[in-house]
Formats: C-alpha cells, structure tokens, sequence
C-alpha cells in the first residue's frame, strides 16, 4: 500500500509548460489535486481521470480560508490518499506553502516541496525584460504586494529601497502600485526610470506595457485592468531589443479547436508555440464500436486481401490494436499491399513497423482511387477498408466502379460532443462576443455536429464574422452545405502542420 503524501508543488506562472518535470510526476500520481483558482485547466488535464479535484480559491487565502486548506490537506493525507497541492508560482515565494509545510510537520504527515518558476521570474523573462544585466545595477528586491492583499499593508524602508541601485519587481494592483511610486518617488527614486507592467504573464493573452516610474498609475487606470507584474529598473528598457514571446506570428490569436480531445495535443501545442491561445471545444470524441465481432473478423481475415486501405489514424490505431490482442501479428498480412490517405495515416502505420505502399499525393478519397487505379487493374481486387461508422463512401463506390471487391468494417465511431455540458467553453457566446478569432475544423463530422449544436442559421451568421480554417477541401465542402466559407484551406497537404502554416500565412498576408 502506498504511504500517503502531500507534494507542495510549484504549478509555474501560468502556462502549463511551465511547470517542473518533478511537478509533472507528482501530480501525475496523485489522488486528490488541490489547487488554486488561477491555475490553467489544462495542467488540471494532466491528473489521473480518476483523481479528485478540488479548487480552494485565490492564490493569497485569507486567514480563515487558508486554515480551512490546511485542514483538509490533513484529512486527505490520513485517508491514505496521494495529495497534490497545486500552487501559482512557486511554493515558497510569496505563498501559503510555508504555513501548509509547517501545518503537516505539527501534524506529523509526510509532505515534499516541488519547487515552481515564480510568476516575479517567468513574467518577466516571457516580456523581455532580463532582471539581472551589466550595467543594469547591482541588486534585485522582490517585494511582496498583491499577493498578500488584505487588510495589512506592506512594511518596507522606503528609503533605503529607493537608493538601491538595481532592480524592483513586485506583482501589484492600483493600490499596491499608487503607493509603491508616491513612496519611491517621494524618497528620492527617478521619476523618469524606466518600468513596465506585465498582465497575463506567460499565456496567450499576456500584455506588457512600457512607461517610466512616474506613469504607473495612470497606466493602470487607462488599462482597466486586474493585477500586474510591475518592473522598476533600466532593464525594463531593454524589451524593445529582446522581446521573443509576443513577437510570435499568431500571438494573441484565439483559435477554437474542435478536434477530439484525444487527439487535440499536437494541434494545440503547434498553435501556442506560435503564440496562438488555443481554445479547446471538440466536437466528436472517438469510441470503439458497438460491436467487436465485425472488426475482429476482418482482423482474422486480413491475410485474404489484396489491398488494405486506412483512411485515417483512427482506423489504424484501431485495427492494430485488435490484431494484436488476437494470436496473429504482422505477419498476418503477408502479401497485403498497404494504403494511406495522407501522411498522418502514414506516419501511424510506420510506427508500427510498417512500410506503406501507397500515399496518394492528395489525401482525398477520389485521389486514393486514382493511384491505386494507377498501380494496376482493380478488377476482381480485394480490398478490405475500415472506416469509421459515418465515414464517408466515396473511396468504397469509387474502387467498386472499378470493379473491386470491397469490405467495409467499423472500426471506430465517432460520437457527437457538446464542450459546454462536458464543462468547456461557451462556443456561442464567444462567438456572439467575438472573443474567438479563428475556427478550425479538421473532419466533416466536427463541422455536422458544430452546427447542430449551434443551429444552422445561427452558426452561418455567427461563422460571418470569424476566420474559418478547414483541414482540406472535404472538410471545406461539408462547412459549406451550411453556408459556412473556409476562409483557409491548405493547398496541398491536409494535414495539422499544414494548416497551422496556413493559418500563419493568412496572417502574414491580412496585417
């Protein structure tokens, strides 16, 4: 049995990449994940299924409430449970790590602090701004701000603060950061030295604004905004020469996924490598077949073929894994010439040790009949297609036409997904905001279900006022028997790579 723990872990300053591999695991093994509110959902994603969740607010609990978190951490601990404690930051800067750490030592339950990047460490890097630079002076202060909001102030020798020749960095709100300028100011610190205020630091939305020491505050009151990330110093200066972060092609672009869940990671982490937030709504999910038996049989059967076409991973994943838990194994398809539509499809089959014979160099299903018609007679051919149970026919009619013998098999279904009831987001009302700057849709059945959940007329209207990206011209097809134009659509590949750049070159093309 294992023993039970609590992990203290650093969850980063706010994108889920960021957290430590150390963090990863443990929060990989635990039972229960306590965790701040303003840790991303998508890290929560990386907990076991079966783990329970529970959100204990704000980062800085007042005292009552922080109580209450070390109590229940306590209790979680001595149900023999493996307890991950989830912290913005960093556990032990500016947080209520230490108290939690001490609260378990009283009570004799074991714990272990998972350091995190501080968001005082990674907002700044993520905007441009090196704290620590030649010239750039020779201390760096963190001073504690909005992180401890509540009734005390903050105690700091303004004074000496103020001759300090070096960096300032503290996380502030209109309050913190009035006052933090009149005092500064007030004891003798240049007006005119450079700042800069970092929002959102580290996600997609972050927002760096420049200004000197004496424009803070009315810098606050013009962006409207919640707390920030405030840099005092002349390194501040330098983000013009080293910003990296929100220089990045789609940065600041949202961009809803639809894509099934289980295969959205590439996707999603191809956008936000290029600055994109990713806004994950699928669909479709993919579920095995009501009945194994049809598919099993085929798997049985294979060897019998002469051609065996995959028009997709799914198919792939599927029928390998049945073959598989059979007695057979590859060998079973001896003399079995092998089809791929697309090179994603390929690259799944190759994974498993197989060379493909044949990828048509348009990953459509009138393109696969033609190359197959291209590598020989297709009269009296067996072939054996597994598909998904609302695939489309055109491949099956197409090689019938010319005289083959086909079989078609379910080897998945795809299963219609509403990302609202499954707690996602709300697709029409960020839609009817405008708070979603392109759609993307990378299969037929996401874009059925799309506008059956939105209603036809209301999805065409809404989809007007948006940039609509589909994965090939299939998919572009089925967008617009509703009225729905695919702005972008990849030229040659259809493939996820291929629609990210096209998305970037739209981009490029429309500033």
């Amino acid at each position: 049995m294992t023993k039970s723990i609590v992990y203290l872990i650093g969850a980063g300053p706010g994108s889920p990449d960021l957290i430590t591999v150390r963090g990863l695991e443990c929060l990989k093994a635990a039972d229960v994940v306590l965790h701040d509110h303003i840790v991303h959902p998508r890290l929560l994603q990386a907990a076991r299924h079966d783990a329970e969740r529970i959100d204990v607010g704000k980062a800085a609990p007042q005292p009552l409430e922080q109580e209450a978190i070390c109590y229940l951490l306590a209790e979680k601990a001595r149900e023999g449970k493996v307890v991950a404690r989830l912290k913005w930051g960093d556990p032990f800067v500016w947080d209520s790590g230490g108290p939690e750490a001490l609260f378990l030592h009283e009570q004799g339950l074991r714990f272990e602090v998972v350091p995190g990047i501080p968001a005082s460490i990674g907002a700044p890097s993520h905007a441009g701004i090196p704290l620590t630079y030649p010239g750039g002076g020779d201390t760096l202060t963190f001073v504690r701000g909005y992180e401890g909001a509540g009734p005390s102030q903050v105690s700091v020798d303004w004074a000496s603060l103020a001759r300090l020749d070096g960096t300032i960095v503290c996380y502030v709100g209109s309050e913190e950061a009035s006052r933090m300028v009149d005092e500064l100011i007030d004891h003798g610190r240049a007006g005119d030295e450079s700042a800069a205020l970092i929002y959102d630091g580290t996600v997609a939305t972050q927002m760096t604004v420049q200004c000197t020491l004496a424009e803070i505050p009315a810098q606050f009151k013009a962006a409207n905004r919640r707390a920030a990330m405030l840099v005092i110093g002349r390194v501040a200066a330098l983000r013009e020469h080293l910003r990296w972060f929100d220089s990045r092609p789609l940065f600041g672009k949202r961009i809803l996924v639809t894509r099934p869940r289980e295969q959205s990671a590439e996707f999603v982490a191809q956008l936000e490598a290029l600055g994109a937030q990713a806004i994950e709504a699928p669909m479709i999910s993919i579920a095995p077949p009501e009945d194994w038996a049809p598919l099993d049989e085929m798997c049985q059967r294979a060897g019998e073929f002469d051609w065996l076409v995959f028009s997709s991973g799914h198919g792939v994943d599927y029928f390998f894994d049945r073959l598989f838990a059979s007695p057979l194994d590859l060998r079973a398809l001896k003399g079995v010439k092998l089809c791929a539509v697309g090179p994603s499809t390929a690259e799944r089959m190759t994974r498993i040790g197989l060379k493909v014979d044949l990828v048509p160099q348009e990953s459509k299903a009138e393109a696969v009949v033609q190359a197959m018609i291209e590598r020989g007679s297709l009269q009296g051919a067996r072939v054996l297609l597994p598909r998904a149970d609302i695939g489309r026919e055109v491949i099956a009619e197409g090689l019938r036409k010319r005289g083959a013998d086909v079989t078609e098999v379910v080897a998945y279904r795809t299963v219609a997904v509403d990302p609202d009831r499954d707690g996602g987001p709300d697709v029409y009302r960020m839609l009817l905001e405008r708070a979603i700057d392109v759609v993307t849709f990378t299969s037929p059945s996401a874009v059925r279900n799309f506008i059956e959940l939105l209603g036809a007329e209301p999805a065409a209207d809404l989809l007007k006022s948006t940039v609509v990206a589909s994965i090939g011209p299939v998919t572009a097809e089925a967008a617009a028997q509703f009225d729905v134009h695919s702005e972008i659509v990849p030229t040659q590949q259809y493939t996820i790579k291929a629609l990210v750049d096209a998305i970037v070159k739209h981009y490029e093309t429309h500033q």
